[in-house]
């Protein structure tokens, strides 16, 4: 459930940032920032937990590694909310559905991995997607590749960090390299278009609050989730968010999917049904093994 709620919440954040209007992406990314570094504050203070965020910092390695997840989960904010508030939520669904071939061709290439002929397959079938959409949309689809490029290689981080650094401390420091970031976006905000924090009545005012929150939630379910079930349920799971996202391009925000956006996320699902296939198989396998050594 924890995981579930996770990829649910993330799967409806495309509704909640356009009810944000009309607040932009630079300043609906930087208070999500800051609003975030606020609630971990607020969560390490009530459950005590200040001295492992210490140990950390204490660490330069880990705290370089901090910084690094913090740059990328930037790029995939900041390229999410701008693409969902310029009608292309569609896209980024793309991008999420991509990102479970991505992270394993990641394992190949950074990790070393071997991957069996069902996950070069699979890897095959989402270039030849990308390449159809390319072709035949017209378009090259940066939206979803950075979404799929700088998700992966959080995910990897995080993997690199391991146990070493809990999700609230993790966030919490995230947060905060970023949060000079953020103050600059809302000078040059204030400066051009100005701040629509509290110039939009009450209820903006409560959303855009609530952007700590919405982020910062999911993102602790998910670690909590992770933790424990089996990392091929959690493979399956992930398939909730791009699912919902898509559906809500389609027939809520009615954005345009000609027939070869259609072709090519066809062949991606194509891909994620041999790779999920594989990955249960393999899981099986594993458990046998396992069962049959005791």
């Amino acid at each position: 459930m924890f995981a579930f709620s996770a990829y649910l919440i993330w799967g409806f954040l495309p509704l909640y940032f356009v009810a944000l209007a009309p607040t932009g992406p630079w300043e609906v990314v930087a208070w999500r920032i800051v609003l975030s570094l606020v609630f971990c504050g607020v969560l390490l203070t009530l459950t005590r937990t200040w001295p492992r965020l210490r140990a950390i910092l204490r660490s330069p390695r880990l705290a370089l590694w901090t910084v690094a997840a913090g740059v990328l989960i930037y790029v995939n904010w900041q390229v999410f909310v701008i693409a969902t508030l310029t009608g292309h939520v569609i896209e980024t669904s793309l991008g999420y559905f991509i990102n479970p071939i991505f992270t394993v061709l990641l394992g190949v290439l950074i990790l070393r991995e071997r991957l069996r002929p069902a996950q070069w397959t699979a890897v095959g079938i989402a270039a030849a997607a990308v390449v159809v959409i390319v072709i035949g949309y017209g378009a090259f689809p940066w939206i979803a590749l950075t979404l799929t490029a700088s998700f992966g290689l959080y995910g990897l981080v995080k993997k690199r960090i391991g146990p070493s650094v809990d999700a609230v401390s993790g966030l919490t420091l995230e947060s905060l390299w970023l949060t000079p970031v953020a103050v600059v976006q809302l000078m040059l905000v204030a400066a051009t278009t100005g701040i629509t924090l509290g110039a939009a009545g009450p209820l903006h005012a409560v959303l855009l609050l609530g952007a700590g929150v919405m982020t910062a939630t999911p993102l602790l379910f998910f670690a909590a989730g992770a933790r424990r079930v089996p990392l091929t349920l959690i493979g399956l799971l992930q398939f909730v968010t791009p699912i919902l996202q898509f559906t809500i391009g389609v027939w809520i925000l009615q954005e345009p999917m000609p027939v070869e956006r259609w072709i090519g996320f066809a062949l991606v699902w194509i891909a994620l049904v041999v790779l999920s296939a594989d990955s249960v198989i393999a899981a099986r396998r594993g458990r046998r093994a396992v069962a049959d050594l005791a």
